[in-house]
């Protein structure tokens, strides 16, 4: 299975996604494992609190694997909200265990996630812009909101990473530890939060997020009709394939 799911404590699940050699992207499979984890999770009554990490010390998840075959997939919008959560609110507590670099989906990833640890060598950022590629996993929806206007447009428009001391200063994640010690904090913080009421926790996070994510689903029709017009574009295709060629994209003038 390229998404591992694991119990390292009682209460505690912790998902991994195991695709190390490819920075822990993400094909088709990885994408389903992760919806199908949460449908499992959020069901299980023994689970009070999830870790989200990436295999390896290199990556928590470097987004989608764009040489990958997704064209049995019927409808990939519908795949990455599901395995994003992207516009529904996970009853349970989730922390992001930020062990590597962390962009694109595997950003998106990690704003699903309620709290955040990450690895002082971590690079995050969202480059879809330089790829042709819209940040729809999530971050053109909810990143103002979490960060703010001018450091959210900062990062999906330059397309820059920075680094995860950059991140603690935008208020994006909430630690940043040496990379050993990244996993260990986040299961801490989780049976923290597993040792509360569960009942209180749950009610706690549907109170807050609830009504924001009423929003998200009211845009998401348009969100999505955005994204075809970029998927579809000239701009779709040169990026696409620049970044499986492992060039530097050239784009026609602005129309």
């Amino acid at each position: 299975m390229s998404i591992q799911l694991t119990y390292p404590e009682p209460g505690i699940a912790l998902v991994t996604i195991e695709n190390p050699r490819r920075s822990n992207a993400l094909g088709p499979e990885e994408f389903f494992g992760l919806a199908t984890c949460w449908k499992h999770l959020g069901a299980d009554p023994a689970v009070r609190s999830i870790v989200v990490t990436g295999a390896g010390d290199k990556a928590f998840c470097s987004g989608a694997h764009l040489a990958a075959d997704f064209s049995g997939v019927r409808d990939v919008d519908t795949m990455i909200e599901q395995a994003f959560l992207k516009t529904s609110v996970f009853p349970k507590p989730m922390v992001a265990a930020v062990n590597g670099h962390c962009v694109a989906g595997g950003f998106e990833l990690m704003m699903a996630c309620d709290l955040r640890v990450a690895s002082d060598a971590a690079m995050l950022g969202l480059p879809e812009v330089h790829w042709g590629i819209l940040p729809s996993g999530g971050a053109a929806m909810k990143l103002i909101e979490q960060i703010g206007h001018a450091r959210a447009m900062q990062l999906m428009l330059t397309a820059e990473l920075i680094t995860a001391a950059k991140a603690l200063e935008f208020g994006l994640i909430n630690a940043v530890l040496p990379a050993s010690e990244v996993l260990e904090a986040a299961i801490a913080l989780a049976s923290r939060i597993a040792a509360n009421s569960p009942q209180a926790v749950r009610q706690t996070k549907l109170a807050a997020l609830t009504p924001r994510s009423q929003a998200w689903q009211a845009m998401e029709p348009a969100e999505r009709a955005r994204v075809k017009i970029v998927r579809d574009s000239l701009d779709g295709e040169i990026g696409r394939s620049a970044f499986i060629g492992k060039t530097t994209p050239v784009y026609p003038p602005w129309t």
